[in-house]
């Protein structure tokens, strides 16, 4: 039986024959285009993952006050609640795991700017600091820093790998931009991209959209589909050979994100975690951010949409919301927990459901765009591990320090877009600069400090002290000194 009778046999046994359609109609590069297409989707795998999706769309969606705590206070850390002492000695066993070599980074970058109107990954986005600065560099940099201050407290530093987790449409930029830009610094041979896999989308009675005649319509299958790609990218065998053992994962889209945060690092390691949350303190009840909780004794992220607005109003003592904890997309993980979810829970991950408007071929042969939801694209979620973790520890952070999301274009206006990350990148180093003993004439001033010079505000006394700025102050590192003759300031 030849390649194309089995694929028949195959969509025939699961109804998706449509699939083929147009086969004679297609010219040999459009045939192997599908076929390819066709084997990579594994057909039995996401008919059953969207069967289980399906089941979970129809469950009654319970509200789940009466199941909800929240995090006991002892796996529950704060920087504004942890003296002086207890944080220099959290970030000394940080930085003592990072020369050591045991610390690695994983970075979700699989997204386009499309939001932010442009054609290209989000992590080469300028979000028009006077450095002109992208975020992959932004966060290489602090990488270069922290190595920097490893070396520098013990002795020497074993490095600080990078594990790049990128879409099927950001893997060759985000390559090329990273060789061209000479890997900022770092070792190229401690950088490792992978690819996340592709979910096709169904129409709402399990049939797999065609986006054309010769191509299945597909989309990321979400940052929670990480596992399924460090186990099958072979990354996790890497991970093991380097010798890693904890692991830093964001998402490319927080300029303020602290890359292997040692603080958060020795944190999670002194509560001997498999698992941490990073997370912020909602701002306000209703704010669409997820909570970190407990939901029948199980660690969960909880969306705003899943409880009654009683108990987002709800309040501890003191006045702090009693569901605090809001979820930025900032995780710890051991490796021994990352290889346990891969290997023996992957296929137990929840499945979300998105209704969209999604492009399609008629029975035509025409390419039509819907104006109303047509479809389901289907994902996964980073923090859904959470319940088979024993132990997690969540970190509570200041939001003004470390949480500034991209995600919307500029000329919308509104949050999350380059202005208001660009407003906050400078907020903080004035600050930053301000502690250092500096002075700024007024509060609106521009002022940018170079990540190779300074991670977290430390090194800036003998550059600020005593100074007084009255205008755009760019704080660099020797080596951008020597490199751009310009002064700093």
């Amino acid at each position: 039986m030849s390649d194309f009778d089995s694929v028949v046999t195959l969509l025939k046994k699961y109804n998706q024959e449509h699939i083929i359609k147009f086969w004679e109609k297609l010219n040999e590069k459009e045939k192997k285009i599908l076929l390819e297409d066709i084997y990579e989707v594994n057909i039995p795998d996401v008919l059953e993952m969207f069967n289980r999706t399906v089941e979970n769309m129809n469950t009654n969606q319970q509200k789940l006050d009466a199941r909800m705590n929240p995090i006991s206070a002892e796996l529950y850390g704060a920087v504004s609640r942890s003296p002086i002492d207890i944080l220099i000695k959290y970030e000394q066993i940080g930085l003592e795991k990072i020369s050591q070599g045991k610390v690695g980074v994983l970075l979700m970058a699989g997204g386009q700017g499309t939001r932010l109107g442009v054609n290209y990954p989000k992590g080469m986005y300028d979000i028009g600091l006077p450095s002109q600065k992208s975020l992959y560099r932004i966060q290489g940099e602090r990488i270069c820093r922290l190595i920097s201050l490893a070396s520098k407290t013990y002795g020497s530093c074993k490095g600080l790998p990078w594990f790049i987790m990128t879409s099927e449409h950001t893997m060759e930029p985000t390559r090329k931009y990273f060789k061209d830009n000479k890997y900022f610094g770092l070792d190229e041979n401690k950088i490792f991209f992978f690819e996340q896999y592709m979910l096709p989308a169904f129409t709402f009675d399990g049939k797999i959209i065609m986006e054309s005649k010769y191509k299945i319509s597909k989309s990321p299958d979400g940052n929670g589909g990480l596992y399924k790609a460090l186990r099958d990218r072979l990354v996790l065998d890497n991970i093991k050979k380097l010798g890693v053992e904890y692991l830093h994962a964001h998402s490319v889209d927080n300029i303020l994100v602290k890359v292997a945060d040692p603080v958060f690092i020795g944190y999670c390691i002194t509560k001997n975690a498999e698992c941490g949350a990073k997370v912020v303190e909602k701002a306000y009840p209703s704010e669409p951010l997820g909570v970190v909780c407990e939901v029948d004794g199980k660690f969960q992220v909880v969306e705003y949409s899943e409880i009654t607005e009683n108990t987002a109003e709800k309040q501890n003592p003191d006045g702090r919301l009693t569901f605090s904890a809001g979820n930025i997309c900032n995780h710890f993980f051991t490796a021994d927990f990352l290889n346990k979810i891969a290997h023996q829970y992957n296929n137990k991950l929840k499945l979300h459901v998105a209704k969209k408007k999604i492009s399609y071929v008629d029975n035509d042969g025409n390419e039509c765009k819907p104006e109303k939801p047509n479809g389901i694209k289907m994902e996964k979620f980073i923090f859904d591990v959470f319940e088979f973790c024993n132990r997690l520890a969540v970190w509570e952070v200041e939001r003004d320090e470390e949480f500034s999301a991209l995600k919307n274009a500029e000329v919308l206006g509104g949050q999350d877009n380059p202005k208001t990350a660009r407003l906050d990148v400078f907020s903080l180093h004035r600050k930053f600069v301000e502690k250092a003993g500096g002075k700024f004439v007024r509060d609106n001033i521009e002022c940018e400090i170079s990540p190779l010079l300074s991670y977290a505000g430390e090194d800036l006394e003998h550059l600020v002290n005593g100074k007084i700025y009255n205008s755009l102050l760019e704080l660099k590192s020797s080596e951008e000194l020597c490199s751009t003759g310009c002064n700093g300031n």
